[in-house]
């Protein structure tokens, strides 16, 4: 009889900690941009020489749409298809594609200024990537 207890609660144990990573699994999915459409903006784009602003820098922060410049940096908030709200200064930026679907610029509308820029080749643009190996050991 006491095993039939113990088979009862570790069975209910399993089931808990299976709907536990579910929920972690779900709750990661929602909240982190996984869209191809979102990678393809990341990314150095430059203005004008004379403009408010030489450059923007559009990356991915903690999950989050972020846009750096010399201005300061500020979340992108999707309102439509390549069109994101710049919250922190009160503007929109719109993403341009060439005829293959390719991200090579951004419009951005905000305090009173038009700024159009230039997506640099990711060739420019540092990036890079920690990949961890596990350690073999020699005897």
């Amino acid at each position: 009889m006491i095993n039939l207890f113990k088979i009862i609660e570790m069975k209910k144990l399993i089931v808990l900690v299976l709907m536990l990573v579910g929920f972690t699994t779900a709750t990661n999915a929602q909240t982190t941009p996984t869209d191809t459409t979102v990678n393809q903006l990341l990314g150095k784009y430059k203005f004008a020489e004379g403009s408010p602003v030489a450059e923007v820098t559009v990356v991915l922060e903690n999950g989050a749409l972020m846009m750096n410049s010399a201005a300061g940096a500020s979340p992108l908030e999707k309102s439509g298809e390549d069109v994101y709200i710049i919250t922190q200064f009160q503007g929109t930026a719109k993403f341009t594609r060439n005829e293959n679907k390719v991200v090579t610029g951004v419009t951005i509308l905000a305090m009173g200024y038009e700024l159009v820029g230039t997506k640099e080749p990711a060739s420019k643009t540092f990036a890079f990537r920690i990949v961890a190996k596990p350690i073999q050991f020699v005897k």
